[in-house]
């Protein structure tokens, strides 16, 4: 009541604009940290200050002590264990881009979807091994470098001679930023999933361990089968089918767009004017 006896416009507005900038602080810490471990660690957190919480209001002395030796060290634990996100936050506030959400034009992705189509198809008709991930919003800079850097324009042609057997970038994976080829021949963590199929190679199990640690999407084409996979959130969906893979890759690269059926005929107009090429 003190507070709003004293209250003016000034204060007030002062007070808006201050948690609205907050707010919209903490809003991109959590589009940063989105499809990443950070997650469940947060949750883990939370659990530990709800267990503290439980132990000082029911006066539980041994657990409280344990509770409060453990966020004595926490700082610094909290420092180790969100050292990938707290670099990539720093590095993304130093090139403006923490607060700004560049998004690619409707038109790109269809184009980007489209290049890879052509490329995935003409490998999977010949069981032409090929792993090929896009980075969305968590940076994979990491998983990048450890490859051959191409920097090139997305093209169904470049995509297919990367793969080729007995050629020296067929052996990993090719990264994808937008509409460009960042990388091939990287190295990407693979999937500790303990139910995953025992029928999946190290090809697939790449595909799945890069979607469990960020937000990235993989699509795999099996070398003996000649399949297509795609993989989400540490999720693998086998043998998709191109219209499935094709509705699923635009609305996970474009969500904004995947309503608008007057965007769709456009895409469908030109895929099929590339197939009839």
């Amino acid at each position: 009541m003190d507070y709003f006896a004293g209250l003016t416009l000034t204060t007030a507005i002062k007070d808006i604009v201050d948690i609205l900038i907050v707010s919209y602080i903490i809003y991109r810490l959590i589009l940063l940290v989105r499809g990443t471990r950070a997650v469940q660690l947060l949750r883990g957190i939370v659990l530990l200050v709800l267990t503290w919480a439980i132990s000082t209001w029911l006066n539980l002395y041994t657990l409280n002590w344990l509770m409060n030796q453990m966020f004595t060290w926490g700082v610094v634990a909290v420092l180790i264990i969100f050292q990938p996100e707290l670099r990539r936050a720093l590095e993304q506030l130093g090139r403006g881009k923490l607060f700004t959400r560049s998004t690619p034009e409707e038109q790109d992705v269809s184009h980007g979807i489209n290049e890879v189509m052509k490329s995935v198809n003409y490998l999977s008709r010949r069981k032409i091994g090929a792993l090929i991930v896009f980075e969305r919003e968590t940076g994979i800079n990491d998983y990048i470098e450890s490859g051959i850097k191409m920097d090139s324009n997305l093209s169904s042609e470049l995509l297919i001679n990367v793969f080729i057997p007995n050629t020296p970038l067929h052996d990993g994976a090719v990264i994808i930023r937008g509409n460009q080829i960042m990388a091939a021949g990287c190295y990407l963590p693979l999937s500790e999933n303990p139910f995953i199929s025992k029928e999946l190679g190290t090809r697939h199990r790449a595909a799945i361990g890069v979607t469990e640690v960020c937000d990235a999407i993989s699509v795999v084409v099996s070398e003996e089968t000649g399949q297509v996979s795609l993989s989400i959130n540490g999720q693998v969906v086998r043998d998709i089918k191109e219209e499935s893979l094709i509705s699923k890759l635009f609305e996970e690269l474009r969500p904004q767009f995947k309503n608008k059926n007057n965007e769709w005929k456009a895409f469908w107009k030109r895929k099929e004017g590339d197939s009839h090429g």
